[in-house]
């Protein structure tokens, strides 16, 4: 194993344990703006302590969030130096947009949304937890914005320095709404929405099957399918917005979600299937003729380029990208489809009597995450082997003075330290689901004073 295998590891490792929480705090804080603004309107208790025990769920994984973000930062400059140095302009201004408006922003409020129940007005309250709302989702923006500058440069121009080639920018908000910001930033906040509501939905329907603080629980559950739904939904429409944007800015990631490989032909879409990269085709698949032309463009005769359009230096790896692809695919129609059931239940009233039901929805808290880890990879293995499209190949943007052994340790010590982490996270959590929503304790201070 070489440096630049093991970096590649390990960066994957880091971020992809990460992510499991920003999309979760993004979507949390939208359903807990909603909580507190149907107890300001309604004055009803039982919003207010939903509200306080979904602030201390909020709480522990934006902890864990900023501790395991941090690390990817240093990894920029330990592990891929020459990448650093070639988008240090260009990236370290989002990057610093993202800590000094929104991190702060966040963060900043955060202490009032958690400590200021008692000690600030409810309006001031609620205001407090807009903000870390917008903050949150600010934050997204940013991160959103340097990584599809990478899939799609723009606003730049080459400059050559003492060090070598860099990336500089000419033009901020052509950098900001590259090709492909939008429809990207669009379907990242769609599955953060989702790992939020579907986290709430567990929840409560875990409530739900003990028979405990069911008032609350069924209050929640309506608020959560709510954004379920819309997010679910949304996911349809911006990953075809997405798709369109691929098509043309990514020609070769395209044909990979698909194992496409005539140069310039009808395509078709697979439901399932394997990809034989060495016989160029897939097998034992399940596909939908002509449909992704039809999905692309409205036509479906029209071509599509495919993968023997680009040198086999050129292509990424076509199976992991049309695996992941798919998986991600699969979850998000699966997803769909329980939320409309479930809405369909609540609407006869008859959800708490379906436990394979509310089964179903303790598990699917594992679907946002599986369907935002999967999607990642497919887009970011789908862009391989550039590291910045058409610029610079991953193979270049490490650096040269790391040895393998001192990444294949700090890989290990990584490991443990997040599997270590993850295991807290899960201890805490399961204290706080076990002990639950504090239920009348508005009242309860109320009656004290």
């Amino acid at each position: 194993m070489d440096t630049l295998f093991l970096s590649r590891i390990q960066f994957a490792l880091t971020i992809g344990f990460h992510y499991i929480f920003p999309p979760i705090n993004i979507g949390l804080s939208l359903i807990l703006v909603v909580m507190e603004g149907l107890y300001l309107k309604t004055g009803k208790t039982v919003y207010h302590d939903m509200a306080r025990f979904w602030v201390k769920i909020f709480a522990l994984c934006f902890s864990i969030g900023v501790a395991t973000g941090i690390v990817m930062e240093f990894e920029f400059g330990t592990n891929w130096a020459e990448y650093s140095r070639f988008v240090g302009d260009v990236f370290g201004s989002a990057l610093a947009s993202e800590g000094i408006f929104a991190f702060f922003l966040e963060s900043g409020f955060l202490a009032v949304l958690l400590f200021g129940w008692d000690k600030v007005g409810r309006k001031t309250h609620f205001l407090s937890t807009v903000l870390v709302s917008f903050g949150a989702h600010f934050s997204a923006i940013w991160i959103i914005v340097a990584n599809s500058w990478m899939q799609t440069p723009a606003g730049y121009v080459l400059a050559q320095t003492d060090h070598g080639m860099r990336a500089q920018i000419t033009d901020f908000w052509a950098m900001v709404f590259n090709p492909s910001s939008i429809d990207r930033l669009s379907h990242v906040i769609m599955g953060a929405w989702q790992a939020g509501a579907w986290f709430v939905l567990s929840v409560s329907a875990y409530y739900l099957l003990k028979n405990k603080h069911t008032d609350l629980a069924k209050r929640a559950i309506q608020i959560a399918l709510v954004v379920a739904l819309v997010a679910s939904l949304g996911q349809l429409v911006t990953g075809h917005a997405s798709a369109i944007g691929v098509s043309r800015n990514q020609p070769a990631k395209l044909a990979a979600f698909e194992g496409h490989y005539a140069s310039q032909a009808p395509a078709d879409m697979y439901l399932f299937g394997w990809v034989n990269e060495r016989d160029e085709k897939v097998q034992f698949g399940l596909r939908l003729p002509r449909s992704l032309s039809l999905l692309v463009s409205g036509n479906p005769n029209q071509p599509v380029t495919g993968l023997r359009a680009f040198s086999p230096t050129d292509r990424p790896p076509v199976n992991i990208v049309f695996q992941a692809y798919h998986i991600m695919v699969a979850v998000g129609m699966g997803l769909i489809g329980l939320a409309l059931w479930t809405g369909y239940l609540l609407w006869r009233l008859r959800l708490e009597k379906s436990v394979w039901t509310l089964r179903l929805l303790v598990a699917s808290v594992l679907g946002p995450q599986i369907g935002n880890q999967f999607g990642w990879i497919s887009a970011e293995v789908g862009r391989q082997p550039w590291i910045v499209q058409n610029m610079l190949r991953t193979r270049d943007a490490f650096s040269k003075t790391l040895e393998p052994l001192q990444v294949f340790v700090s890989l290990i010590l990584f490991g443990l330290i997040y599997l270590l982490l993850f295991v807290l996270f899960i201890y805490l959590l399961d204290q706080k689901i076990r002990q639950g929503p504090k239920e009348g304790i508005l009242s309860v201070k109320r009656a004290e004073l």
